[in-house]
């Protein structure tokens, strides 16, 4: 064989095939460093031995330290709120260092715990992504409330109210008030008491409304009473409780909120009877036993029964005539009802009233007054007596000028009748 020979086969031998013009991808890997939360705890335990718990200091070297806070914001707030980490799915201290100037070793006080709701607001202005990790935190202890002695529980809920009045970024109130509806935790009672100390700590700060504003965007305005016990979700628990504990505001509007949805519900049943046109003997029962079951003043339900009826009148735009005709209809055909309610001179005063404010509200009914009044009066609704009372020395200001002139023809024409009596 020849050297030429012998070399191409030795070449072939070692030649590898090739896709030719072919570039061969290869797949890139995500590399990560290990997490490595302990170091990082330390380190931020090691900041606060380091300043000795001066907050300020704290703020600052944290701030201008290079940890890696977007891994570890929870671990962070561990480290704020107990003084170290703690073991996963628990508030149980894990192992590593320590310090002794969390919220949770504050005495139970706001001055004491305040200063630790500034310090966080200050890094969270620096380092506004970590509202989430906060959030995170602030929701895993609540869910575990019943793992913390009584006196932790009163220093979280003291720092959660701090939180809101101070207008802590970001901190949305549905992680707050949703976390403590956990049935086990409202069912052993521990979450009343939580939830008092927070409404008594923002008052402090803030007014009844800001309360209920703060409520509604936490979804729980209309649920107060799912702070409570089962055995003791009721009107009567919730005013002796929060009465009890000075919380008289809260009490007031609370009642208040019952009685606008018992009057909503009596609204809508008789609402949905007078449109069917059910007979008035069975709107009456029906009135009856809505205003026994929710205790409401009579007061409130002849203003109601006045509302329900004019709400169920179909109105004719502009034309004048047909709306009093429509009106007058309704006053006739439901005469009975307003009879079994207007039982007093009183609430016959009060039913005047409420056509008067009615009339002058509501353009289409400015006219209409005196004939809504006489109408009532036909079908003895509302006695002689309560009308020239209303006359003479009617209360109440709005648009009473012009119906007073209004009604003069039919309240001379009364009094012309009762001389001839």
């Amino acid at each position: 064989m020849s050297n030429l020979s012998l070399f191409g086969l030795l070449r072939s031998s070692k030649e590898k095939p090739t896709l030719g013009g072919t570039r061969i991808k290869t797949r890139k890997r995500n590399i990560t460093a290990p997490l490595d939360p302990a170091a990082f705890a330390d380190a931020v335990v090691q900041i606060y031995l380091e300043n000795a718990g001066d907050l300020e200091l704290v703020a600052k070297n944290v701030e201008s330290s290079d940890l890696n806070f977007s891994r570890y914001g929870d671990t962070f707030f561990e480290v704020v709120f107990t003084g170290g980490r703690t073991q996963p799915g628990t508030i149980k201290p894990d192992e590593g260092e320590r310090h002794p100037y969390s919220v949770l070793d504050c005495q139970p006080i706001r001055e004491a715990i305040l200063p630790s709701v500034l310090y966080i607001q200050k890094i969270l202005r620096r380092k506004p992504f970590l509202i989430k990790n906060l959030e995170n935190v602030m929701r895993k202890f609540l869910q575990s409330l019943e793992l913390f002695e009584e006196n932790e529980r009163k220093k979280l809920a003291i720092f959660t109210a701090l939180t809101f009045s101070q207008k802590l970024s970001g901190l949305p109130p549905e992680t707050v008030f949703q976390s403590l509806l956990k049935d086990n935790l409202v069912a052993k009672g521990i979450v009343l008491p939580f939830i008092t100390e927070f409404f008594k700590e923002y008052l402090v700060d803030n007014s009844l409304d800001d309360l209920i504003s703060l409520l509604k965007r936490g979804k729980m305005e209309d649920n107060l009473l799912d702070f409570f016990p089962s055995a003791r979700r009721s009107a009567e628990c919730f005013s002796e409780h929060f009465n009890k504990e000075g919380l008289v505001a809260l009490v007031e509007y609370h009642e208040k909120k019952i009685f606008e949805v018992k009057l909503k519900v009596m609204k809508s049943a008789l609402t949905t009877q007078i449109a069917e046109e059910t007979d008035v003997s069975e709107v009456i029962e029906t009135a009856k036993q809505r205003v026994k079951d929710a205790n409401l003043p009579d007061v409130e339900v002849v203003r109601i029964l006045w509302d329900v009826l004019m709400d169920a009148v179909q109105w004719s735009g502009k034309n004048q005539q047909q709306n009093a005709n429509a009106a007058l209809r309704q006053v006739k055909a439901w005469a009975g009802l307003l009879n079994a309610f207007c039982t007093s001179g009183k609430l016959e005063l009060e039913l005047i009233y409420k056509v008067q404010i009615q009339c002058y509200e509501d353009a289409k009914l400015m006219k209409l007054f005196p004939e809504i009044i006489r109408s009532l009066y036909e079908q003895d609704v509302l006695a002689e007596d309560t009308i020239l009372l209303w006359f003479r020395k009617g209360a109440n200001p709005k648009g009473r000028q012009t119906f007073v002139k209004a009604l003069e023809p039919f309240v001379n024409w009364l009094e012309e009748a009762e001389e001839e009596d």
